[in-house]
């Protein structure tokens, strides 16, 4: 599996907003300087997110966004499948009839229970690791906040 700029940056971007926006809403032109991603991407992908439930906005001259449940309540897999859709390492796992998508042979395909432990197991990690937990990591490696991207304005 791998991720695309949706998943890394997008993930990057709800880390950023759980972390300042526990006191008021979070404007998507802070988030993008902090993270250096584009405000034009970065609204793209958060409307993936409000899609998904995650986030809303507030609108307003304070407004901006927050998120929708508590960080200790949103998982790393929740963030990723919103912006990548499935995790699967292999679309081979299973044959959808409605858009022709898969292998047509998977029932009988001896690999399958390889690809099927393999996406196991990559979706119970991306599970267990939650939201608040990449918020202490975060203020560990920079503590006080201060963004060292002169375009940021917190």
């Amino acid at each position: 599996m791998k991720l695309s700029t949706k998943g890394r940056y997008g993930l990057r971007a709800m880390i950023d907003l759980a972390r300042y926006s526990e006191k008021e809403p979070v404007s998507i032109g802070s988030v993008a300087a902090r993270q250096e991603i584009s405000e034009r991407y970065l609204e793209q992908l958060v409307a993936l997110l409000k899609k998904a439930g995650l986030v809303k906005s507030i609108r307003g001259a304070s407004g901006g966004y927050v998120l929708v449940k508590k960080p200790s309540e949103i998982s790393v897999g929740d963030i990723l499948r919103a912006l990548e859709g499935s995790l699967e390492p292999v679309k081979c796992a299973a044959f959808d009839t409605t858009t022709g998508e898969g292998c047509m042979a998977s029932d009988g395909c001896v690999t399958k229970y390889v690809w099927q432990k393999i996406n196991d197991s990559i979706n119970d990690t991306v599970n267990q690791i939650m939201l608040d937990e990449l918020i202490q990591e975060s203020k560990s490696i920079n503590p006080d906040g201060e963004c060292e991207n002169p375009k940021c304005s917190q």
